[in-house]
């Protein structure tokens, strides 16, 4: 399967192809151009064919260390690692002279170039198409990312290519041994990643702290809030274990968000919360839990994620024990609904602490997925009551009759009772916190549900019976 860079100007609709391509809204878009900063990678179809696609930060004319700067070498990177580069230009705006400077960049560093001429529906875009000869790339192609149009020229100039590589990994593939048993060819599935988001305010550290994982300056950072915008996962090996890994933009107050790419960019980053398994809640150790981490953190929690809390930028910190006794203190009192969840320190910018963190989120990942038998659910619950019985509103004791799991990712349980609608808050929460300190569940979000079950006579609807008929009955006559 080969890669496909889409690479042009800001403004040109690269993202709007990229989530033609992917055949989802996974790239942000908006009418302001620049909005892609990050390289977002997809699997993208068109008809058969399969390929990984990459849409890059628009080009501009700047070599310096600024925002821009720092873009335009990220794209570059992505030229250098594609095998394919689809060089978009605006046909109603026609050729421009920083459209000129990167075909000829193009032209010394991609291995293969592709011209597509973007927004050439209708007459608008004649003039540009024509203007596209001009830059030595070949025929452009006519295409309409927004409405779908040209694709299907795209996929011929594609399958060649395609049908190329397919061709070279057949013939590079080592040969392999097929363990055959019973007439069946035995196959491991792979493993399917373990969902990530790296969650926080704006210049936390998110970024920093996955190129540090990945150890390549993969994703845009730089002394900027508010850098990252689409939430741009990235695939890597945790010793053996697949892992996926999503950034997220950074969050601010609600009240504070006023810009409409800001309020998209954290509905983006809403959603790979949601998609997650495990929330690493990031917070700046000089202003740790202000109000919106809190809000963050509560958030994983009522989306039912295992939420683990790292404290990054600990390498500036001076008395790291005062500091981090005071952290664990703020965090048992802050964040109740967590408690037991792992507070990790680290620094993104020189890695320390990442194995640490590494293995919190593994194990905040197993007890998420713990499943506790029925039986010893059941112990537990007696020898629960009878430590401490459930309260008896109106003179009548709540009655816990029977417990099981019903489900885990999060752990849910269900607890049949007498009148569930009597508990108290507070003996909920004493059950909770005995779930967690009895069965190894710390952190994690923990769903408990009561139902009612109220007694039932067995012979309630039976037929009530004479002493005559009895005696009949047992002599074995037939009664009158």
């Amino acid at each position: 399967m080969f890669t496909l860079a889409i690479v042009g100007r800001p403004n040109v609709g690269k993202s709007t192809l990229f989530n033609r391509l992917v055949g989802r809204r996974l790239a942000l878009v908006d009418d302001q151009p620049g909005v892609t900063r990050d390289l977002r990678e997809g699997e993208a179809k068109l008809a058969d064919l399969r390929f990984t696609v990459i849409d890059t930060a628009g080009l501009e004319d700047v070599t310096d260390d600024s925002l821009q700067g720092r873009m335009r070498r990220l794209t570059e990177r992505a030229v250098d690692m594609a095998d394919v580069c689809l060089f978009v230009i605006d046909a109603r705006v026609g050729i421009t002279p920083t459209d000129e400077v990167f075909a000829d960049i193009l032209r010394r560093r991609a291995p293969r170039v592709i011209l597509a001429a973007n927004k050439a529906e209708g007459a608008a875009g004649e003039g540009g198409v024509l203007e596209a000869y001009g830059l030595g790339l070949g025929e452009p192609l006519r295409i309409s990312a927004e409405h779908g149009e040209g694709m299907s020229d795209l996929m011929s100039v594609l399958r060649p290519i395609s049908e190329e590589f397919e061709e070279r990994a057949r013939r590079d593939a080592p040969a392999t041994d097929i363990a055959v048993e019973d007439g069946e060819i035995a196959e491991d599935a792979p493993d399917k990643p373990l969902q990530i988001a790296i969650v926080g305010r704006p210049n936390a550290g998110k970024s920093t702290l996955i190129n540090k994982f990945l150890g390549e300056d993969r994703l845009l950072t730089g002394p900027e809030a508010g850098i990252t915008r689409d939430s741009i996962s990235v695939t890597m090996d945790w010793d053996g274990r697949p892992v996926r890994l999503f950034d997220t933009a950074g969050m601010r107050k609600k009240a504070k968000v006023q810009d409409k790419l800001e309020k998209l960019s954290v509905s983006d980053g809403l959603r790979a919360v949601r998609f997650a398994e495990v929330v690493v809640v990031l917070l700046d150790a000089a202003i740790p839990f202000e109000q919106q981490d809190l809000r963050i953190a509560d958030l994983a929690e009522r989306e039912g994620r295992a939420v683990v809390v790292a404290v990054n930028k600990w390498d500036l910190e001076e008395d790291r024990q005062a500091r981090l006794a005071a952290l664990k203190e703020a965090f048992d009192r802050l964040l109740p609904q967590l408690s037991g969840a792992p507070l990790v320190t680290v620094s993104a910018k020189t890695g320390r602490g990442l194995d640490r963190l590494q293995a919190a989120v593994l194990k905040a990942h197993d007890v998420w997925n713990r499943r506790v038998a029925t039986a010893r659910l059941n112990q537990w619950l007696s020898s629960m009551v009878e430590a401490h019985p459930p309260p008896a509103p109106g003179g009548r004791r709540i009655k816990l009759r029977y417990m099981t799991q019903v489900k885990t990712r999060p752990p849910g349980f269900v607890v049949m009772c007498s009148a569930p609608d009597k508990l108290s808050d507070s003996y909920k929460r004493y059950l909770v916190n005995g779930l967690r300190a009895d069965f190894d569940m710390p952190g994690t979000p923990i769903r408990l549900t009561f139902r009612s079950q109220a007694d039932k006579n067995p012979y309630k609807d039976r037929k009530k019976v004479g002493p005559s008929k009895l005696r009949k009955h047992l002599s074995g006559r037939k009664p009158d």
